[in-house]
């Protein structure tokens, strides 16, 4: 192992939606400063904010599988690939009573 490393972590799915990086047409979200984050997909993330801040796990779970599905991915696939979002690293995080002002 090699000591003081300063690479980021890469991460192949949106910590958001599960969208593959690699299929972000944008290339990823966008930080405060206006560089790519590495964490989020553009369609989640811009400016350093989420974009539906406010939406829960449950809806966008329900919002990933109505895009599979647009997509021709069959109900049970779609059902089966978004069994893991509440796992990502945005649902991770402990809400507090500041998150609700």
């Amino acid at each position: 192992m090699a000591s003081g490393s300063t690479t980021a972590k890469v991460y192949r799915a949106c910590q958001s939606c599960g969208m593959p990086m690699n299929r972000d047409e944008q290339g990823g979200g966008t930080e405060a400063d206006g560089s790519k984050s590495a964490k989020f997909c553009s369609h989640c993330y811009v400016g350093g904010r989420y974009v539906l801040p406010d939406l829960t796990v449950e809806e966008m779970r329900q919002r990933v599988r109505a895009k599979l599905v647009e997509m021709r991915i069959p109900g049970f696939l779609a059902s089966f690939f978004t069994r893991s979002l509440p796992r990502l690293e945005r649902w991770q995080r402990p809400h507090s009573e500041a998150d609700h002002s």
